[in-house]
């Protein structure tokens, strides 16, 4: 993340005397359980902004509704929009539909597809989601050779919605970084879409347990799959010393598994500093103040060594 540019931005907007105007936030599901942070987080930041009002709406993933609550805002008149993406793919529609009322439009978290040419008076503020895998693939070999199963390890993988490119990328880096590590000889028995959901994960898994095929690693695309990997695990009676899970986001249900033992490592996506950028970003474009198109918050890698650091970050 820019800290520079953060903070001077923060600072420009807690200096500004002019009513910030209202703005419209889609989220892509209430029920995801990083969705719930970041809402939270764009809620407090805009507690901090001078008249700010903020509504939101809940896409429940799916792209139609979406479409449909950025139409509302713009006939409603909002000053701004601020998005999680439903669908990626969709981002070009979108984001024609904003310029055209010429109201500022900021997409949070899920990378829009059409991210290379984003209009004026649009930005994207997220994560790097390839360092996010390759900081999982660096964790998970570490924690198998510690048990000693580097050679030929069987791993699984537990893929978010892959309508998102946070999927995608999580996904293939990590893979790249285990074949180019000391666990190249790790291999991946299987890769499915749980859409981020712990539920669909825990199902997943009991379907690969079920079939009796070898499990020494599970990467997760997010926490709330990892955890669902882990449930399905322990029912089916086997010991977490001897399997490999690791996740992306450091919930804080994440870090209570961790602690119990269930959890070998996670990676610290920080919702808190990516919601206030998004607010503060939409703010500034409301204001006709000069913003960077991509804000990137760093993923930072959490293990039972440093979780202690990350009990209250998000």
């Amino acid at each position: 993340m820019k800290l520079i540019y953060m903070g001077a931005l923060m600072a420009a907007l807690m200096a500004g005397t002019a009513s910030a105007g209202t703005i419209g936030v889609s989220m892509q599901s209430f029920d995801n359980n990083f969705q719930t942070l970041l809402r939270e987080g764009l809620q407090a930041r805009a507690s901090e902004v001078n008249g700010i009002a903020i509504q939101f709406e809940d896409a429940q993933t799916d792209i139609s509704r979406q479409m449909n609550q950025v139409n509302n805002f713009i006939a409603g008149g909002v000053d701004a929009i601020i998005l999680t993406l439903a669908d990626a793919s969709a981002a070009d529609a979108i984001s024609q539909a904003a310029q055209k009322a010429d109201i500022p439009l900021v997409y949070l978290n899920l990378e829009p597809g059409n991210i290379g040419k984003l209009p004026e008076k649009q930005a994207y503020v997220g994560s790097r989601e390839t360092d996010a895998g390759k900081q999982a693939a660096t964790a998970a070999c570490d924690a198998l050779k510690a048990k000693g199963k580097v050679d030929d390890a069987q791993v699984y993988i537990l893929m978010g919605d892959l309508a998102h490119q946070a999927s995608r990328d999580r996904t293939s880096s990590f893979k790249d970084a285990l074949a180019a590590g000391d666990c190249k000889g790790a291999k991946i028995a299987d890769e499915q879409s749980a859409a981020w959901t712990r539920t669909n994960a825990m199902d997943m898994m009991t379907n690969w347990i079920t079939a009796g095929r070898p499990i020494d690693a599970v990467f997760a695309n997010n926490d709330e799959m990892a955890l669902g990997a882990v449930q399905a695990l322990k029912s089916a009676g086997v010991s977490m010393d001897s399997v490999v899970v690791v996740g992306i986001d450091a919930t804080q249900d994440a870090l209570a598994a961790m602690a119990a033992g269930d959890l070998d490592a996670t990676v610290f996506q920080n919702a808190k500093a990516q919601s206030a950028t998004a607010l503060d970003t939409a703010v500034a474009l409301i204001r006709g103040k000069p913003v960077e198109k991509q804000v990137m918050v760093p993923f930072e890698p959490v293990t039972p060594k440093n979780m202690a650091d990350y009990a209250k970050r998000n």
